[in-house]
């Protein structure tokens, strides 16, 4: 029977609950034992997938389709977990599935309420997690803050849980802000409120981690313990990290977090293995080189908004290239009104446009790929960013003055981005495309030689494709198509023919990508603006 970790947070909300419960599953898989990682989400939309970025971060694809939280790219990248639609439990999906089961009478009449029909739908699916995938642990990540209203169900079921299971295959790790006032003093008090408040649900934690900025001291550690009835080996803190969240296994490892577990849950004496992180930290810590990359996005976006790809360039600037990579946003927007763009991009060795959706910056983020183009600066386009390349192409070089995507203009001449349906002998439909599918590379192109592979198997969200009857049009100008789709023939890579780098992909390679695997993709540009930065700018 697999054991289970529910991971509770309180005072207030982003203290980084999903990377600590991402910590903890690679802590515990690197011991040996085989985990699951699953997300209960109190907001009442079925998915993450019509929720603005702004909101709740970007939209993790699973390569099931599921269109989840962004906190399960944490324990993507964190874990070698397989992830699907089962490993996000909203509470719109749960009611979803309470009300189906009351149409259909699977009731028997009785009165449908939130105690017991909510909780045992909840319940069941954290369960069948279990059963389905084998694990030995099963780390739940419960999100909200402990007094909000709607966390009541999932805490009435980790009540329930922690009661049914048992406290040695049941235990609670509750994340809690220890802030610093004026003059630099740790106050315990917020902790000590917050874990009154879950008492009050009928959970007692079993393990706490105080989100400060620098180490809780033992006297601390003491009042802490005393004041909210665990032990004081079983307190633990969660700094602020110097440079990357990939320092937080070693320093939960360090301070005994996954002793404390195994101990808690009678797994026996384990020992976790942290080299690869170690390893990962000593040449972030140490670069050789160093190199600068534009990442062009919507107005004022936040870091969250494009994690995944930000993570991704990390990864493969540390791991494969020994390099510190600085990320300038720059919004889309405020090039629209610049004549000349070039100061912008100054001291840029690369450009990357991540996937984006609605018309806002899209002049902006059309000059981009055109000073991209027209001054061979290795460049990354990713969904829209690969759409981009081809209306670009049919403006600029073409003299298509109209050309544009039927996302932003419904009339227009020159449509080379459009729904499948829209295109003369598609047998694509207009449904959003999302999840795994296979990719076909054209055999003489820079795609191929990266990933040194006919066909590769990539993540999609995506609806608008390229129009194919433009495709002599642009090839004409130096625009060729790179990659299609096996299940329904769509494009699905542009490169710039007379150009140093510059790849557009449809897919989403960043969903992927990994600390200590980083996606050829990103190593490949990654590799490029080393290469420009080395011959061209430094």
């Amino acid at each position: 029977m697999s054991k289970y970790i529910l991971v509770t947070s309180g005072v207030c909300s982003s203290l980084g609950k999903g990377v600590a419960t991402s910590a903890i599953g690679s802590l515990l898989e690197s011991s040996g034992l085989k985990i699951a990682v699953m997300k209960c989400d109190p907001y009442i939309n079925i998915d993450a997938g019509t929720i603005s970025p702004y909101q709740h971060g970007e939209v993790y694809v699973t390569e099931d389709g599921a269109e989840t939280d962004s906190d399960l790219g944490n324990y993507s990248r964190f874990t070698s977990v397989h992830l699907n639609n089962e490993n996000l439990v909203t509470i719109g999906k749960v009611y979803n599935a309470v009300i189906q089961n009351e149409r259909a009478g699977r009731y028997n009449g009785r009165t449908v309420q939130v105690i017991p029909h909510i909780t045992d739908e909840i319940k069941r699916r954290i369960l069948s997690m279990g059963s389905k995938t084998g694990a030995d642990v099963v780390i739940v990540e419960i999100g909200g803050t402990v007094g909000d209203i709607e966390s009541i169900p999932f805490l009435e079921v980790a009540r329930q849980l922690s009661h049914e299971l048992g406290r040695a295959n049941c235990i609670t790790v509750h994340l809690s802000l220890v802030p610093t006032i004026i003059g630099g003093e740790l106050k315990t008090k917020p902790t000590q409120q917050s874990v009154k408040k879950l008492q009050e649900t009928g959970i007692q934690p079993d393990i706490l981690i105080c989100r400060c900025e620098r180490m809780v001291d033992e006297d601390m550690r003491k009042k802490i313990a005393m004041f909210c009835n665990v032990s004081v080996g079983a307190v633990f803190s969660s700094i602020d990290i110097d440079k990357s969240i990939y320092e937080l296994p070693i320093l939960f490892h360090e301070q005994g977090v996954d002793k404390k577990i195994f101990e808690k849950l009678a797994l026996g004496n384990r020992q976790a293995n942290i080299k690869p992180w170690k390893d990962f930290i000593s040449k972030l810590n140490a670069p050789l080189r160093k190199i600068h990359i534009a990442m062009v996005g919507k107005k004022d976006y936040l870091d969250d908004c494009y994690k995944s790809v930000r993570e991704s360039l990390f990864h493969a600037a540390v791991t494969s290239y020994n390099a510190d990579i600085e990320i300038k946003k720059v919004d889309a927007e405020t090039l629209e009104g610049m004549s000349d763009i070039s100061g912008v991009f100054a001291d840029i060795d690369a450009i990357v446009i991540p996937g984006n959706y609605g018309q806002r910056g899209f002049m902006g983020l059309l000059q981009t790929v055109r000073f991209a183009r027209e001054n061979k600066i290795p460049y990354l386009g990713i969904d829209l960013g690969m759409q981009l390349m081809a209306i670009e192409t049919a403006r600029s070089l073409l003299g298509w003055k109209d050309a544009d995507s039927t996302e932003f203009m419904q009339n227009c001449e020159h449509a080379v981005i459009s729904l499948p349906e829209e295109q003369s002998g598609s047998i694509a439909t207009g449904i959003m495309k999302l999840g795994a599918s296979n990719v076909r590379l054209a055999p003489e192109s820079k795609l191929f030689e990266i990933m040194k592979k006919d066909v590769i198997n990539e993540r999609h969200r995506s609806k608008y494709t390229f129009d194919r009857k433009y495709t002599d049009d642009l090839k004409a100008k130096g625009l060729e198509i790179s990659a299609s789709s096996e299940d329904d023939g769509q494009t699905e890579a542009f490169e710039w023919k007379e150009h140093p780098w510059g790849i557009g992909v449809q897919f989403h390679p960043e969903f992927v990508s990994r600390p200590t695997n980083p996606h050829p993709l990103f190593v490949a540009f990654v590799g490029a603006a080393l290469e420009n930065c080395t011959s061209t700018r430094r």
